[in-house]
Order: C-alpha cells, then sequence, then structure tokens
C-alpha cells in the first residue's frame, strides 16, 4: 500500500487571519485547496502574547511615528507554528529581495513555506535575525500590511504544484519562464472592432508561429523590462524571430 505524497503546505502568520484563505479561496486555487492539493494554516500572532491585552507592538527604540511588532512575542508565534527545519522562513517586507518566478518555483517544488505578515512599522530585526526570516518583496511600494503580499507569493507558488493547472505547458510559456514576458494572446473572433488576429498565428506555419511569439517576447521585454532584458541578453543568444508586428 503506497502512502499518499505529503501536500505543499502554507503557514501563515498573521494579525487578520479571518483575511485567509480570502482569494485563495476560489478558481484555481481554491479547488486544488479543497482538493487536497496544498494546505492553509493562518495563525494568530496575538494567541501569543501575554498580556491581558493581548499586546503585540511597541513604540519604536530612538522614537520616530508608528509602532513595531515586538521579537518576544512574534518568537513565540514562530516557534509555537512548529515549522520543520526545512520549510523556508519568510517575512514579506518592502525591503526585501524582489520575488522573482525562479524564486516562486523553488518555493512550489518544496515542501511550502511559513509567511510572516508584518503590519505596523516593522519588525524588530532582532527577531529577523533569531529566527533566520528571509525578507521577499512584491514591488516596490508600501502596503498596510504583509497579508496580501503573502497572497500574491502563495497563489504564484499554488498554480505551479502538479495537478493544479489543467495543462502542464501553461506554467512554462508565460512571462518570466524563459526570462522574457510572455507574448501577446488572441483568440475568437477572427476580427474585433477592425484589429485582425495576425495573419501568421492562423497560418498552420508552427515553426513560424514560434519564430514570431519569441520575437514578441523579446521587444515587449526590451521595451518594458530593460532589467530582465540585459540579463537575459547577458545568458545566451537571442531569438531571430520575425521583426516587432502585428498585422502578420
Amino acid at each position: 500500500m503506497t502512502s499518499q505524497p505529503t501536500p505543499w503546505r502554507a503557514t501563515v502568520l498573521t494579525l487578520f487571519p479571518d483575511m485567509f484563505p480570502g482569494p485563495l479561496g476560489v478558481s484555481l486555487a481554491g479547488k486544488a485547496l479543497a482538493g487536497g492539493l496544498w494546505t492553509l494554516e493562518a495563525r494568530d500572532i496575538r494567541a501569543s502574547a501575554t498580556d491581558k491585552h493581548r499586546s503585540v507592538d511597541d513604540t519604536p527604540a530612538g522614537g520616530g511615528p508608528g509602532m513595531v511588532l515586538r521579537a518576544d512575542v512574534l518568537a513565540v508565534a514562530i516557534d509555537a507554528a512548529g515549522i520543520a527545519p526545512e520549510r523556508p522562513r519568510l517575512l514579506m517586507s518592502p525591503r526585501g529581495r524582489p520575488l522573482t518566478q525562479a524564486q516562486v518555483t523553488a518555493l512550489a517544488a518544496g515542501p511550502g513555506p511559513l509567511i510572516v505578515c508584518g503590519r505596523f512599522e516593522g519588525i524588530d530585526q532582532r527577531v529577523i535575525e533569531a529566527r533566520a526570516l528571509e525578507e521577499v518583496s512584491i514591488g516596490d511600494y508600501v502596503l498596510s500590511g504583509g497579508e496580501i503580499a503573502a497572497m500574491a507569493l502563495i497563489d504564484a507558488c499554488v498554480r505551479l504544484l502538479p495537478g493544479v493547472m489543467g495543462k502542464q505547458a501553461s506554467g512554462t510559456e508565460e512571462s518570466f519562464s524563459e526570462g522574457l514576458l510572455e507574448y501577446p494572446q488572441y483568440t475568437r473572433p477572427q476580427e474585433f472592432e477592425g484589429r485582425p488576429i495576425p495573419e501568421i498565428l492562423i497560418s498552420g506555419d508552427h515553426a513560424k508561429v514560434a519564430a514570431w511569439r519569441l520575437a514578441q517576447s523579446e521587444a515587449l521585454t526590451a521595451a518594458r523590462r530593460p532589467d530582465l532584458w540585459t540579463r537575459k541578453a547577458g545568458q545566451k543568444p537571442l531569438g531571430r524571430g520575425t521583426k516587432n508586428t502585428t498585422d502578420g
């Protein structure tokens, strides 16, 4: 009798556990959650507070506005989660390293992370160091807390889990999978408000279609994400597809 594989796990530490699963409970992620392909545990940080007011924050050392999550309370919350050593410990933070598709792919291939959602002015640096939290950012902007960022990270991982997407190719032919932005997509009707589908896409010539898509991806990446384009250009020779047009 063979044992069932352990599902991918996401453990979230938050001051607002009722925010979960939220959007993770619908669509592909929701179906996969209901089907047992992954599990979600949202744990309330306040449950680890020790005073009658369930205090989790205090004023910043050295002065300044706002409040800071306390190291002692958050450390107890992390320890109480009982996370295995092989599971990544992440902190959603605007000062973290930008989340990439490569990192998402690696996280999806693992057992699943513990994700700490910060609030207020941040969390005490000492617990970041003491519990080896890796700071991760989803963009150069500031949110009210880490919950929405955590949902974005989890959704990006869950869609890559085996059995979640209908066609496995859907996860390999999209933006960032090869270091490029995805090419434009079209479907019926063949003409929309005077704009036809590019003739090459309905030509039946798969080689020409592939070359056109590669050229489109390269042109879009160079125009919109020069940082990705420079990195890609330094990795390997680029394709020689058709020029960036939509008229076929």
